[in-house]
């Protein structure tokens, strides 16, 4: 379970990364949660790629 809670975590972190840097450079707050929602629903940051 330790290696798919570390890929979780890594895929969430990957999309609210991306997500809040998104929001933070298009001045919107609905890109920050679709980055987070994306990262942690899909685990894969070239999802949301």
């Amino acid at each position: 379970m330790d290696g798919l809670m570390d890929g979780w975590m890594d895929g969430w972190m990957d999309g609210w990364m991306d997500g809040w840097m998104d929001g933070r450079m298009n001045g919107r707050m609905d890109e920050w949660m679709d980055g987070r929602i994306d990262g942690r629903m899909n685990g894969r940051m070239d999802e949301r790629m």
